[in-house]
């Protein structure tokens, strides 16, 4: 095991760098814009990830001379890198896809790196040390801008034969009333993915109309009598326990974690364990649907366990 575990998450808009000691505690962390333009992330990882290891003193756990404190690192990233070419796909930040990002970023840096989708990420680090401890099957949820899953089972990462497991934004909405219709598109190319109708702006556009893309505000505007704000979050209540009853019928992991600005509403963990028995095919259903531990920082973090956790299980003194 490495003396330190570097973690970098990979966002659309910045990049977060993260260093945790043997223990899981935190001595570094920085976060800078992202330059969103590729060559130029491209060296501002290499600059982050120099800078860090001068600051902690170590050096990649690849180059090990004599007494000298050791790194790993891992980076977690919207999308994912095909089995195939080794290329970043079914990225949001679209210039990021079809390159070869993980080559790329090794070349720079000359060490190995482990790359992971980001709610992959997440994740693993709510199931290593987060809301998930402790349990052997955490499907991790990411309700923000987009939607996006992961899954840890048995204290490893599953990735899957495509590497898209989890991909739970764009499986259709299950269970389809009419006010659901017409079924959405998805920028994926397809109609009726959850992530069109559980993502926030689609919770903001159902309240105030298309084009609003924050729901912040939605909860208090529903106690003060918003008739729109009640019938928004009424049917997002619905539509998520429809979701979630989906992937307990299918997946029936031990707990669901959520993480996102999404996951912030107090009404989801009162109000869909409620629903789920309308959908789950066995009853009763005692599923937790959780909020997550780590907040903004659990993208980062399970970049960060990617090595030893992913590699060798989570240690029970990390459970």
């Amino acid at each position: 095991m490495a003396d330190y575990r570097l973690g970098i998450d990979f966002g659309g808009t910045k990049i977060e760098i993260l260093a945790l000691d043997r223990s899981g505690k935190e001595v570094l962390r920085e976060r800078i814009p992202n330059p969103g333009v590729y060559d130029k992330a491209i060296e501002a990882i290499r600059d982050l990830v120099l800078k860090a290891e001068d600051q902690i003193g170590c050096v990649p756990a690849h180059r090990i001379t004599g007494t000298q404190l050791t790194s790993t690192l891992g980076i977690g990233i919207p999308g994912s890198l095909s089995p195939e070419t080794g290329l970043v796909r079914n990225s949001n930040a679209t210039w990021l896809n079809n390159n070869a990002f993980k080559r790329d970023v090794e070349e720079s840096l000359g060490r190995p790196v482990r790359v992971e989708n980001d709610a992959n990420c997440f994740a693993l680090s709510e199931a290593a040390d987060g809301a998930g401890a402790g349990y052997s099957v955490v499907l991790g949820v990411i309700i923000g801008t987009g939607m996006g899953g992961g899954i840890v089972a048995n204290a490893r990462v599953l990735s899957g034969h495509h590497h898209i497991a989890g991909e739970w934004g764009h499986i259709p909405l299950p269970w389809a009333k009419p006010e659901d219709m017409p079924m959405r598109k998805c920028f994926c190319g397809n109609e009726g993915c959850q992530e069109r109708y559980l993502c926030g702006p689609a919770l903001a556009a159902e309240w105030k109309g298309e084009g609003n893309r924050s729901p912040n505000g939605i909860e208090e505007a529903a106690r003060n009598g918003d008739e729109a704000a009640i019938r928004a979050l009424d049917l997002y209540m619905d539509r998520f326990a429809r979701a979630c009853a989906q992937a307990v019928n299918f997946l029936d992991p031990d707990v669901i974690v959520l993480g996102g600005g999404v996951s912030n509403l107090p009404s989801i963990y009162e109000r869909v364990p409620k629903l789920l028995p309308r959908y789950v095919i066995t009853s009763p259903c005692t599923t937790p649907i959780v909020q997550n531990r780590h907040g903004d920082s659990s993208g980062v973090r399970g970049a960060a366990w990617l090595w030893d956790v992913a590699e060798n299980g989570i240690s029970k003194k990390n459970a």
